[in-house]
Formats: C-alpha cells, sequence, structure tokens
C-alpha cells in the first residue's frame, strides 16, 4: 500500500496576514477550483436547523449566522498541472484564525469540544484576524488587506466553490464578510448563484448522490476516496487516479506551516467491534467513553469486506437466474437505494439502513450532530517570521492512501487515522490540533478531485480543457445537500426571484458592472 502523506496547512493570524496575502490571494487566482470549511462557535437550536419547511431552516441559519461568529476559516486551492500527469493538483492550504470584533454568542457546548480538541481561546483572542459583519462598516471590502477584502478576491477570481455539507457554511460566509442575509431563502439563492458563477459543489451530496459511498462524513468519505485512488495508482498505473503536489515551504516560512502527517491505511484484522452510530455517521453520542471502535480504517476496511460479501451472493443469484434462462438484476448494495442507479436526480430518502442498525428512526438527530461545526478545530500559532515560498513539489504526496481527521463530529471523531484500535481509542480525546478548517478544506477538495476523476472515467467523452472544466461534475452542479431532505437545494436565480439590494451593489464593487 501507499506511504505517508504529508500535508503543509499554513496557519495564518493576524501579525502574519499582511505578510502572507500576496501568496494567498495568488493561491485563489492561479487555482481551478477552491475547496472551503468554516469552525463556528455556535449553531443554535438544533430542531430548528432540521425544520420541514426549508424556508424556516433557511431563518434559524439566518439567526445562527446573525448572532454566533466564525472562529476559523480553511481554504485549500487546488491547480489542476497541465504539463505533468492526468489528474495532478498543487495543492496549497491555509487555516486563518479569526476574531469577530463585535459581540457574539459561543455557546459552552462548543467551547468544551474545541477546548478538548485543541483549540486555544487565549491564542485566537491575542492572534485572530479581525472581521466585522454584515454590511460594510469601515475599510472598503475591495481595497485594504482584510478578510472581507480576501473573501471579495475569491469573488473575483470566479472559481468554483467547493464545500461539505455547505448551506451553512456559505450563509455564515455571506453574513461575515459579504453582507447582511436577505431575508428570503430564494434571494439568498440567487445571489449565490451570480457570487459564484463559475458553480458550487457540495462534496456531501457528492459522496451520497454521485459516488453513493456507504457513509457521506467527511473523514469517512475522504479516506475512502484516498484509498481508492491509490488502489488505481498502485493497479499497473493505467486506471485514473488523482495526484497531489505541494510547495515547498523554506526557510523562516518553515515556521508557519503545520505539517499534517496522513498515515496509509493499516491492518486492523481481527476488529470488528465496530460502532454502528459512529461507522454510519461520523458521530456517537458515548463519544470517547464509546467502548466499540470508531476507528475509521476499521470501519471502511470491514464495509469492503460486508460490500464483497454482498457482491458474491448477488454473482450466485445472477448465476442462477442465467442457467434458468431469467433475466439478471445487479443493483446497488443493499444499504443503497436501487433507483439511485437508473437516475441521480431522483435523490432517494436517505439510505434505506439495512447495513446499519442505527441509521432508522434517528436520521434527523444523527445529520443534525454531524453538522455540529461548531465544535471542532485545532490551532496551532506560527510564530513571526519572513515569508520564502518556492513553489516546489513533494514526491512523496502522490497517491497515498488515507489521512487526515476527521471534523463535523459531534463527541467521538478526533483519533489518528491508522494507529490499532486501542491506541485510537486512547486518542480521541488527547490530539491536539486535529480539528482544523484549513485540513477539512484539504479533505473536502480531494473529494471533488477524485469525483472529477472518476466522472471523467464514467463514459464523460474528452472535450477541450475550458469546456470540461466548466463543469467538474455535471449532476452535482449548484446541488447543495439538505439534512433529511431527497433532494438538494438548488443555487440557481428563478425567474420568480431577485437579488437583494445589498448584493447588486457588491457585485458593481466586484466586477464594476451590474451582473
Amino acid at each position: 500500500m501507499a506511504s505517508s502523506m504529508v500535508v503543509p496547512v499554513i496557519d495564518v493570524q493576524n501579525d502574519t496576514f499582511n505578510e502572507l496575502w500576496p501568496a494567498m490571494v495568488l493561491a485563489i487566482k492561479t487555482s481551478s477550483f477552491v475547496a472551503l470549511d468554516t469552525e463556528l462557535s455556535g449553531l443554535g437550536n438544533r430542531k430548528s436547523l432540521l425544520a420541514e419547511s426549508i424556508e424556516d431552516r433557511y431563518k434559524a441559519i439566518c439567526h445562527a449566522a446573525r448572532s454566533r461568529s466564525i472562529l476559523s476559516l480553511g481554504f485549500a486551492c487546488y491547480k489542476k498541472l497541465d504539463d505533468k500527469a492526468a489528474d495532478t493538483y498543487l495543492v496549497q492550504v491555509y487555516n486563518l484564525t479569526l476574531l469577530c470584533s463585535e459581540e457574539y454568542i459561543i455557546e459552552p457546548q462548543s467551547v468544551q469540544f474545541l477546548v478538548q480538541h485543541g483549540f486555544d481561546f487565549n491564542k485566537q483572542y491575542a492572534h485572530g484576524i479581525p472581521y466585522c459583519k454584515g454590511n460594510n462598516k469601515a475599510e472598503s471590502d475591495d481595497r485594504g488587506v482584510h478578510i472581507r477584502a480576501l473573501f471579495t478576491e475569491l469573488l473575483r477570481a470566479r472559481k468554483p466553490l467547493v464545500l461539505h455539507n455547505g448551506l451553512i457554511d456559505m450563509a455564515f460566509l455571506y453574513q461575515s464578510f459579504y453582507a447582511h442575509l436577505p431575508d428570503r431563502l430564494t434571494t439568498f439563492t440567487a445571489d449565490l448563484s451570480e457570487m459564484f458563477p463559475a458553480g458550487i459543489y457540495d462534496t456531501k451530496y457528492v459522496t451520497e448522490f454521485e459516488l453513493r459511498l456507504t457513509a457521506s462524513y467527511l473523514e469517512y468519505a475522504y479516506k475512502k476516496c484516498k484509498l481508492d485512488s491509490s488502489r488505481r495508482g498502485t493497479s499497473g498505473g493505467t486506471e485514473p487516479h488523482v495526484q497531489l503536489e505541494f510547495c515547498q515551504y523554506a526557510g523562516q516560512m518553515s515556521s508557519y506551516v503545520d505539517y499534517r502527517v496522513c498515515p496509509a491505511v493499516g491492518s486492523v484484522e481481527g476488529q470488528t467491534d465496530v460502532c454502528q452510530r459512529f461507522s454510519a455517521f461520523g458521530w456517537c453520542p458515548n463519544g470517547s467513553e464509546c467502548l466499540l471502535s470508531h476507528d475509521t480504517d476499521l470501519i471502511i476496511l470491514q464495509d469492503e469486506k460486508d460490500l464483497g460479501n454482498k457482491r458474491t451472493k448477488r454473482k450466485r443469484r445472477k448465476d442462477k437466474r442465467k442457467g434458468k434462462g431469467e433475466a439478471a438484476e445487479d443493483g446497488a448494495p443493499q444499504h443503497k437505494i436501487p433507483h439511485m442507479e437508473v437516475d441521480l436526480q431522483e435523490t432517494p430518502d436517505e439510505k434505506q439502513g439495512a447495513e446499519s442498525s442505527s441509521e432508522k428512526g434517528s436520521l434527523m438527530d444523527t445529520q443534525q450532530n454531524e453538522r455540529e461545526k461548531t465544535d471542532i478545530e485545532g490551532n496551532g500559532v506560527s510564530q513571526e517570521n519572513t515569508l520564502e515560498i518556492t513553489p516546489t513539489t513533494d514526491d512523496n504526496a502522490k497517491t497515498n492512501t488515507n489521512g487526515g481527521e476527521e471534523s463535523r463530529t459531534k463527541d467521538g471523531g478526533s483519533e489518528k487515522l491508522s494507529e490499532k484500535s486501542s491506541k485510537t481509542e486512547q486518542k480521541k480525546n488527547a490530539d491536539s490540533g486535529t480539528h482544523r478548517a484549513g485540513f477539512d478544506a484539504f479533505m473536502t477538495g480531494y473529494i471533488f478531485a477524485h469525483s472529477c476523476t472518476l466522472n471523467k472515467k464514467k463514459g464523460v467523452e474528452s472535450v477541450e480543457k475550458e469546456e470540461e472544466e466548466e463543469s467538474w461534475v455535471p449532476s452535482c452542479l449548484n446541488k447543495v445537500y439538505l439534512s433529511g431532505k431527497s433532494a438538494p437545494l438548488n443555487v440557481v436565480k428563478s425567474t420568480f426571484s431577485k437579488s437583494s439590494k445589498a448584493h447588486v451593489a457588491k457585485m458593481e464593487m466586484v466586477w464594476g458592472k451590474k451582473v
């Protein structure tokens, strides 16, 4: 199996923001797509966030975005390298520690979990990058060196935006760095469609309805995609697979960088005591006290074993039907919805739950806890140093299996990746700096890159590079995952909605003309 991969994550604080500004802007402008993640101070009433009415959900999200704040912003810039092997990307990852200058709510549960996973509030208050929410209050958003101006540069770059379960992320970004959120959801989606003309992609929707993985929480999805890509890369080199390269950060610049080791998947033979709830949703109510394994490596390998057994049974049934002259039928795995293979647009009512004993009856509760992004961030503060970037590559970054640390879980998802189960359990609460917006953005971007590779292989005809990148995964363009719903939120401007006044003014500022 492939060797470990080391991912450099650049930590950005207030005292280094000006120095790192040129590198961040250049990374955004030269990227093929940008993956983004946030860590939040709270989400408010969870039941309201999962209301039956999507409009009611949006109102609850607006309330949370207006009263809470972004504690950390991570983004990963993926640049496709045309002079290298197919599906090779140069990746630059940034983790920005933020400090809202206005009053905001931070929930005790979030504080507890953040501190438990290495977040240092003293450093945040001492070194966080300040910002004001809502409409512009001080510095112009299109001039100067500040976080709102960086968001403006992201809009000007017109790159595809990639998120994981991204509705809440987008609302917080809009309220924090752009303008006051509009009152109506249709206005919000109309604004977003013009803010990101290259499209918005939600990797949770991708994993559920395009890749159709057994589970879709971020750590599982990333590791599974990484493992699949690694296997493709070691199968004679003919299978298309994602390859990564990173900048070599030399001299004093290296002190800004937090190197995240992504171990290869280890052997977990003999381990069968998997926590079914964590396996399905990346969250367990017992947290670190759970006696069952939360090792995602083990979960993935066991899922593959179960899937292999099902395929063997299906093959036997298929052979029997052929012997009897019956039409053979080979549908989706039992834990997936069969009609998904026929029409991915008709999204099902979640998973059927044949495999996971905890899936049935707990969908809304578990989905809401998976979305608790309020809880997690690992924050390492860089020392003051001089910027030196040499855009060279890291050969060890290619096709390595799984790594990374899980985000968006409530209590139990912070374990190191390839440790054996016993070690993993001991690390659940001990790992500092494992939950980071920057690394989560990297994982999100990797899932998307992998899905693009598979999308091309599936039979999408070769087209010119410009046309190809117009829609990386056409079936998932501008579709945002909605927990507990059988259809996504479509980010479009309908004939019955119009953009907000604040947005129209902003677009004139961003692009110098009305949209």
